[in-house]
């Protein structure tokens, strides 16, 4: 074992270049992180010497302080969830439906009022995480107790009610019965969300409570070889959720809010423990790719420099830090997510040669650099450059 613990960050959405196949999914030109910067001219001189602006053109640069390298993707599609199932080794070669045009089938949303026996209003698709739906509908959810659904631009469904009109517990239940029938090839939707709120007289606001229900992954991962072995699967934000518990041995709630999260991460830098810990930062992806708010999506890169050093600081001798992405979604284009590369970058403070590595074909190259540093089965896809790390 070369390291005893390896931190595990994704910056959610912080793509770095269209990918090969981007042409096919529309997304010629997209750059997530280069397109900010050329809007905005990012300050953020901590995550410049771990290599990060480099990896937009794969600059030569010996004066950094990590390893930096790109990853193209491989699974298909380009969301939250195929590209986390690539990070962990997992194959996903059929995107997840998302249903952005034109809204959920008719035949669906008959199906699911059949069941549930309560009808279905909504069936729209919100940019900023359901608040604009929910002051809407609010109102009309309130008087006839009607569920709000709703999509976003991943492949999720979902469900809106207030606490007062349906206990948390029964819409988790309706989101339950959702889940199976979404489970169906004919309607393969990644994730149900239970969205409970409070709130009245028009003024209404999410609460905390809200509940994901994810497909099982369609194989195991590393994390499953991981907690087969006895060594700790922590996970930080919705981490958990995307792989519906498998291979997870802690489980810390952040309420998908990068400042928390953050915070969660320094405390359990502070534990002892001898394993992966992975966290996401949700707020690049979910608060300013889907908005295409440039300059939000920059300030918000900004922040995350700000707290690197003090991430940098809680490493011991024999942690490992990765930093990478899941997929792109360019605020300067009106595709929702980008079929992009994505950064990887790797520090250790022992590091005697920090440089650019050879470009990864795949994200599953970074799972597999993690099932060989602790020596457990990589059951899945990718291949270690862990003997690069000097």
């Amino acid at each position: 074992m070369k390291y005893k613990r390896i931190f595990l960050m994704v910056l959610d959405s912080l793509g770095v270049g269209e990918a090969i196949d981007a042409k096919e999914y529309g997304d010629s030109g997209a750059n997530t992180l280069k397109n900010i910067n050329d809007n905005y001219k990012l300050f953020i001189p901590n995550l410049e010497k771990l290599g990060i602006l480099d990896t937009i053109n794969m600059n030569d640069n010996e004066n950094v302080e990590a390893y930096y390298t790109i990853a193209r993707p491989k699974n298909a599609g380009k969301d939250s969830l195929v590209g986390h199932y690539e990070l962990v080794g997992i194959e996903n070669y059929v995107p997840f439906h998302t249903f952005t045009e034109k809204g959920f089938p008719t035949e669906l949303i008959d199906k699911i009022e059949s069941l549930i026996k309560r009808r279905i209003i909504g069936n729209k698709v919100t940019t900023n995480d359901g608040r604009d739906i929910l002051a809407e509908l609010g109102d009309r959810h309130m008087e006839y107790g009607s569920l709000i659904l709703f999509t976003s631009y991943n492949s999720t469904l979902q469900i809106a009610a207030h606490e007062d009109v349906i206990p948390i517990s029964k819409l988790n239940e309706y989101c339950r019965i959702i889940r199976q029938l979404t489970s169906k090839e004919d309607w393969k939707i990644a994730r149900i969300i239970a969205k409970p709120f409070t709130g009245k007289n028009g003024k209404y606001r999410f609460t905390n409570e809200k509940c994901e229900y994810s497909v099982n992954p369609p194989s195991r991962s590393i994390l499953n070889s991981l907690k087969d072995k006895n060594y700790s699967v922590i996970s930080i934000g919705k981490i958990n959720d995307i792989f519906n518990s498998e291979g997870i041995t802690k489980v810390v709630k952040s309420n998908n809010n990068n400042a928390e999260a953050i915070n969660k991460l320094m405390d359990i830098m502070e534990k002892n423990f001898t394993g992966l810990c992975m966290i996401n930062l949700n707020d690049f992806d979910q608060l300013y790719g889907h908005n295409k708010d440039v300059e939000g999506y920059a300030r918000c890169i900004e922040e995350l420099d700000v707290e690197i050093p003090l991430i940098l600081n809680k490493l011991a001798d024999d942690d490992l830090l990765i930093i990478t992405a899941d997929h792109g979604n360019d605020p300067t284009l009106s595709n929702s997510h980008t079929r992009e590369n994505v950064p990887v970058i790797v520090y250790n403070r022992c590091l005697q040669n920090p440089s650019k590595l050879d470009i990864l074909n795949t994200l599953a190259d970074v799972g597999a650099t993690i099932a060989d540093n602790f020596g457990v089965i990589n059951p899945g896809i990718g291949t270690s450059f862990l003997d690069k790390l000097k």
